[in-house]
């Protein structure tokens, strides 16, 4: 069985807020098609999320 080859598209915007005087990111990911939008509060959160997405599991077929 040979794999899929999976391909992954995001429009990303990011932003910077003040809270409370410390300049802070924040991000969005929208998936083009599904009209699905996801913010996070954070870069890290973003990154989790990304790598999150990016994982290579045997069970990928329940992923797409």
């Amino acid at each position: 069985m040979t794999k899929e080859v999976r391909y992954l598209a995001y429009l990303l915007r990011l932003w910077q807020v003040d809270d409370r005087g410390e300049m802070i990111w924040r991000a969005s990911v929208e998936m083009p098609g599904a009209g699905e939008r996801r913010g996070f509060a954070s870069l890290d959160d973003l990154f989790e999320f990304l790598a999150v997405q990016t994982e290579l599991e045997d069970d990928q077929d329940d992923c797409t």
